[in-house]
């Protein structure tokens, strides 16, 4: 507990700020304070909250200065005594910090010497914050998380930022040991050469500076070991593979840490080898835990690009549902609010143009997998891209009828979807469609008209539940104002959803052609409606179903005989002679 005396003195230290603001004196008392706290009345709580706030203090007096940051100062070399010493004060907080263990200070102070283009942590420490993955970690530390599962895009960053946390780790606790586990034995090998050059290499790092009186007392390279401080049953960091022989040899009193057990995607596609991986992590890494020097059990941190839902990640979740000491974070590849990249780093990272050509080379649901965080169980797949029938020109001669199916917007996330199909005998081609979930009932009620007009649509079914009856008659109104006439008409649909369209989904995929995918783009409303279309799963628990529930609905006219199963074509007077249907 800090003394009366020194927390009076913190007081008026914030009162002198009040009435003068902020300057170099005040800022040398409130650090003075915070070292007080914690190195002489042994209060760490205390002392990190006055250093917390003396951090504070720095960067306004800057920002206030300059108008710029603390990073600013560094980059640009600026020659004034002031800013070298506010620097120095700065790092020396830091340093306080990082002793005491602070994650996000541990991760500045490590790599002050290094160049600020050369750093790993501080160019990306806003991205890693915005989704509380430094938060995460100190979590961990203060014994709030016991599991906690981080999913981010191939290349962000996640296994190296493991490693400098790995690096805070054998310093804090030198009485304990950790295991970092990996699918294959050279991801390994280098994750041990990672950290063991964080902790000896003092040209780079300031490990030495912030445990001085630690260092590396044995290494087995080969089995990629190495130990800090006093000897213990098991060195400080151990690596180990799927498949290698661990009995006996590992164990992780501290942190397991488990990083990509899927190392390709043939093997998230096959069921036994995720149950093998399933297997190895239960069986073999877990049971490499045992209890902390203080008597606590081992924590685990689970990085992942994510696959499948049955990786570890999506099993851990389902298992630990609720548990709010099983902390998930998944990183997605763009902010679905702003557009704007989550890793467009301050150097080099990713861009929001990287990740729409990435998408562009991939197939959508790989690109969901791996880039947005959203796995989907690939063996549960409803229409897998390997069964859907493709087109890349219509049939010659005029088709049998032209006809349309509406699945309306209901509330949130749902899609208003109408796809036009032009039928040539038992088959029927998609050649159209409106898919999208804005909230712009009018937009939706121009783009359904406009769709059925462009193409000539003869019918179209509505389906009447959640207002459709409504929107079909809104949707009629303006068709008619645009020069034709199409068949519009509303039903009810009756069966269970989910049953429904599994019913219906051998038939979906045996008379429904739909385009090439060269001849549409993703994001286009045709791109939107496939990908929904392919990554419907029975497996999965809550998803978008708008998109098979449409063709199913349709499926299920197209079969009842609710109609004349020909349609003898004959001259449109709508239609000049010279005109060619959409998409031949």
């Amino acid at each position: 507990m800090s003394s009366q005396y020194l927390q009076n003195k913190v007081s008026e230290y914030e009162n002198y700020i009040a009435r003068k603001g902020i300057d170099e004196s005040v800022i040398d008392a409130m650090s003075m304070a915070a070292e007080v706290a914690i190195l002489q009345e042994k209060d760490v709580e205390y002392g990190l909250s006055v250093s917390k706030r003396s951090k504070e203090l720095i960067g306004s007096f800057v920002f206030g200065q300059t108008g710029g940051t603390l990073w600013d100062l560094e980059k640009f070399s600026f020659q004034h005594k002031t800013w070298y010493e506010i620097l120095d004060k700065f790092y020396s907080i830091l340093l306080l910090e990082a002793k005491n263990r602070v994650v996000d200070s541990y991760l500045l102070y490590l790599e002050k010497k290094r160049e600020p283009k050369e750093r790993f942590y501080a160019p990306k420490r806003k991205q890693f914050n915005k989704f509380g993955l430094i938060q995460a970690y100190q979590g961990a530390i203060d014994d709030l998380y016991d599991i906690i599962c981080v999913s981010m895009p191939p290349g962000t960053g996640k296994t190296t930022l493991l490693k400098f946390f790995n690096s805070a780790v054998i310093g804090w606790y030198p009485n304990d040991y950790s295991l970092f586990y990996s699918h294959s034995g050279d991801i390994t090998r280098m994750y041990y050469d990672g950290v063991y050059q964080m902790v000896s290499d003092t040209d780079e790092y300031t490990w030495d500076e912030i445990f001085p009186d630690l260092h590396v007392t044995s290494t087995n390279a080969k089995m990629q070991q190495f130990n800090i401080g006093k000897y213990k049953p098991f060195p400080s960091l151990q690596t180990a593979s799927v498949g290698s022989e661990n009995a006996g040899k590992v164990r992780a009193s501290k942190f397991l840490l488990v990083d990509d057990m899927i190392g390709k995607l043939e093997e998230a596609l096959n069921k036994n080898t995720l149950e093998k991986q399933w297997g190895a992590y239960t069986v073999d890494a877990r049971q490499r835990k045992t209890m902390d020097s203080d008597g606590k059990p081992c924590k685990e941190i689970i990085n992942a690009t994510r696959w499948s839902t049955m990786d570890v990640i999506g099993r851990v979740m389902s298992m630990y549902e609720g548990n709010p000491r099983v902390k998930v974070i998944a990183m997605p590849d763009v902010d679905p609010v702003t557009g704007q990249s989550n890793f467009d780093y301050e150097y080099g990272g990713f861009t929001v143009a990287f990740f729409n050509d990435q998408a562009h080379l991939m197939d959508e649901i790989s690109y969901k997998c791996l880039f947005k965080q959203e796995p989907i169980e690939r063996e549960g797949l409803v229409f897998p891209e390997d069964k859907i029938r493709r087109y890349l020109n219509l049939p010659h001669g005029e088709p049998e009828i032209i006809t349309a199916q509406c699945d309306t917007k209901g509330k949130g996330t749902d899609y208003f979807v109408l796809p036009v199909l032009q039928k040539f005998g038992d088959d029927y081609y998609c050649v159209d469609c409106v898919c999208d979930n804005t909230a712009d009932y009018e937009m939706q009620y121009e783009n359904a008209a406009n769709t059925l007009v462009n193409n000539e649509v003869q019918e179209c079914e509505f389906e009447r539940n959640a207002g459709g009856d409504r929107v079909a008659m809104e949707v009629n109104k303006r068709v008619e104002q645009k020069g034709w006439i199409c068949n519009i008409t509303d039903t009810p649909t009756e069966t269970n959803k989910e049953a429904r369209i599994f019913q219906c989904s051998s038939w979906i995929l045996q008379h429904i052609i739909f385009k090439d995918e060269s001849l549409y783009t993703p994001k286009e409303p045709y791109g939107v409606m496939m990908s929904l279309l392919k990554q419907y799963s029975v497996s999965g628990k809550k998803q978008l179903d708008d998109v098979p529930d449409v063709f199913s609905n349709f499926a299920i006219r197209m079969t009842k005989g609710n109609r004349v199963a020909k349609v003898e074509a004959v001259q449109n007077p709508f239609r000049s002679h010279s005109a060619g249907y959409y998409g031949r």
